[in-house]
């Protein structure tokens, strides 16, 4: 049976979770996972929007996805000292809050009709995710055995992608058939440029300021059920968690799975952020941003076959050959896509998203797996590397202004076949530690 569980695994490591509703918690934590899914992938609704809003080119617009994703590179690893004090119920908490602060951005944000603002209450709403993220990922993996770490992850990450899936479909709806583009800018006197930006940029706010009530109910549910999880629980998590936990990158296991997150959160970032461009290439199909938003649907949603499929596999099958198996076939269908057109190209790309499916879940548990109290401050450290979401973009951005759309895919391509090699030299570390698992793989 395939799993990243190592001989540290023991008994207590597989409850490591109690309290009198612990049987309760997976299924709220997996509506938590849909929420913050909807409202991430809406940046990528917003992205192309605000490229027209304000005359962006693709490397300015991406910035979106640079201030959002950095904000993990700056909040993670305080996140994870944070956690490991307060414990996982009350860091969820001060997640969903801190995201609820960055939606209710918006609103300022499109009165101004200024670009940077937009970008600030990014950085907000990620810094709450990035909370989220360091609180919700180990808590799911510390809800049963620990042998089906990867097995529960992923099945939470389904409902994720379940609300990546459905948040195009309606940010296509409630925002890009609802906003016109600006004609010539350049042409506009200052005053009536400011005022079109704030009445196109106000279409922006509703969304979010709704997201923002949902979360704000969400914080006060888990504040009223905090004690289905034990105080005893809590002060497990403090023992050990003090400072950032950066001597945990010493561990090689942490170290380089933190990587493989870099690469597969910027490979992934970049095509969604840049789908709906790609996609209204006359080269490709040409169709109108708001039919190019639903498409993005297919992108996330084979993200979410693929992790409804993938939770079970991961039961027999070894985490390292699921994931260079997918990375291997994410990165060539990115290559067909660049270097093809039509109906193929725009097919190859989307279906990139079902490659993705299993990725991050399980680069995350075999990177924080045997760290035992201080999983907190591991994942921090993981989470940290969320940031590949605001570099890989950018550089991809950059290629398409130089090189076009197509052949920037190389960026994300690069990314993908970096990640095969890590996974199948972990299969390879996972084989060398378990002799008896060449008989079994064999049989």
């Amino acid at each position: 049976m395939a799993t990243v569980q190592g001989a540290a695994g023991t008994q207590a490591d597989e409850h490591a979770v109690e309290g009198p509703g612990r049987r309760y918690l997976l299924p709220c934590m997996l509506a938590l996972f849909f929420i913050w899914g909807f409202a991430t992938v809406l940046v990528d609704i917003v992205t192309p929007k605000l490229k027209s809003l304000f005359d962006l080119s693709y490397t300015e617009a991406t910035l979106t996805q640079f201030c959002f994703f950095f904000a993990y590179a700056v909040i993670s690893a305080p996140a994870g000292a944070l956690v490991g004090r307060i414990g996982y119920m009350r860091g969820l908490v001060v997640g969903l809050l801190v995201m609820a602060c960055g939606c209710l951005t918006f609103a300022p944000a499109a009165r101004m009709g200024l670009f940077p603002v937009f970008l600030l209450a990014l950085f907000v709403m990620a810094s709450g995710i990035a909370i989220l993220q360091v609180a919700a990922n180990p808590l799911v993996t510390k809800l049963g055995p620990a042998s089906q770490a990867p097995s529960r992850l992923t099945l939470a990450q389904t409902f994720n992608a379940l609300g990546t899936t459905v948040g195009p479909a309606v940010g296509a709806w409630a925002i890009l058939s609802h906003v016109s583009e600006i004609k010539d800018p350049t042409s506009m006197a200052p005053e009536a440029l400011a005022a079109a930006r704030q009445a196109e940029g106000a279409v922006l706010q509703w969304p979010f300021l709704i997201i923002a009530a949902g979360l704000g109910v969400l914080a006060l549910f888990f504040w009223s059920v905090r004690s289905w999880v034990k105080e005893a629980a809590r002060e497990e998590t403090r023992t050990e968690s003090r400072g950032l936990g950066l001597d945990l990158l010493r561990q090689p296991k942490l170290a380089l799975g933190a990587l493989a997150i870099f690469l597969y959160v910027g490979a992934e970032v970049a095509i969604g952020t840049l789908m709906v461009s790609y996609l209204e290439q006359p080269r490709v199909l040409g169709p109108s941003p708001a039919y190019a938003g639903h498409l993005l649907s297919l992108y996330w949603g084979g993200a979410l076959v693929g992790r409804i499929i993938g939770s079970f596999v991961l039961r027999y099958a070894r985490a390292g050959l699921v994931l260079g198996a997918c990375a291997v076939t994410a990165g060539l269908l990115a290559t067909v896509s660049g270097l093809s057109s039509g109906m193929l190209a725009a097919v190859t790309l989307i279906a990139v998203g079902l490659a993705n499916s299993t990725m991050f879940p399980t680069i995350f548990a075999m990177a924080i797996d045997g760290l035992g109290t201080r999983a907190a401050q591991g994942a921090g450290i993981v989470c940290m590397a969320i940031v590949g979401g605001a570099v890989v973009p950018v550089v991809t951005g950059f290629l398409a202004d130089h090189v076009g759309l197509g052949l920037a895919l190389a960026a994300p391509v690069v990314c993908y076949l970096s990640i095969a090699a890590y996974a199948f030299a972990h299969l390879r570390q996972a084989r060398a530690s378990d002799p008896a698992s060449l008989e079994a793989l064999a049989a």
